[in-house]
């Protein structure tokens, strides 16, 4: 048993994230499937929320000395192993291409994933009464209003090589890799965003992040509609 479990989601792109970082450092980990749709969502239920009262996946529990700290929220759970666990490093040297790693990942954490998230495709359609079409368009939408913006600066930013940044593997990638993959299940055209898509399928290219894929996990499930 490892001192580190992962409370997650196969298909949650925040648990994706965490499941990148944890193989890109080789670091043992025990997983805790957290279903987001089964009988109501488990993330909700009282089991879960003791752990995470916000009742959000992914949760990493660690213990240390005997003690188990409860650790919330993708970008800070990545920064926490980056600094426990500094090898390789998922950040750059200098202030400035930190900055740089951090404002892509922030793009994509804050500004495409959070209106796309189930809770919000579940209001939608649960409460407001959007059709599946009206849901589909509205995940479209907001992945091309994103994605075309990130597309330009990507495109254009000397920084880039076969990843994000350079040809090692960041923060950045961690957030852009999974938000591809959600697209993709979405049948969202990428036709229009080719250097979103070259850096994401050199991502998966490697190892590591083709080990954290959703559809390896111990709680994957077969496809099924949206």
């Amino acid at each position: 048993m490892s001192d580190l479990t992962l409370h997650g989601y196969f298909r949650s792109s925040a648990s994706y994230r965490v499941r990148i970082a944890l193989a890109l450092k080789s670091i043992a980990f025990d997983q805790a499937p957290v279903h987001l749709v089964r009988a109501g969502g488990e993330q909700l239920q009282a089991a879960y929320r003791s752990i995470n009262p916000d009742g959000l996946v992914p949760a990493l529990t660690h213990t240390v000395d005997g003690d188990t700290h409860v650790l919330t929220q993708s970008l800070a759970i990545v920064e926490y192993l980056d600094e426990v666990y500094p090898d390789p490093p998922l950040l750059p040297a200098t202030a400035l291409d930190r900055a740089y790693v951090r404002s892509v990942a922030l793009q994509v954490a804050c500004e495409i994933h959070p209106v796309d998230n189930l809770r919000v495709l579940k209001y939608l359609t649960q409460t407001i009464g959007a059709t599946d079409e009206q849901k589909t368009a509205w995940y479209q939408h907001w992945i091309d209003l994103g994605f075309r913006s990130l597309e330009a600066r990507l495109a254009s930013d000397r920084r880039v090589g076969k990843l994000v940044f350079g040809d090692s593997p960041t923060l950045a990638d961690l957030c852009l890799v999974p938000q591809v993959w959600n697209a993709r299940r979405f049948n969202v055209p990428l036709d229009a965003y080719p250097t979103i898509v070259r850096l994401a399928d050199h991502a998966m290219s490697l190892p590591e992040f083709a080990a954290a894929e959703p559809s390896v996990q111990p709680d994957a499930e077969s496809p099924r509609p949206h």
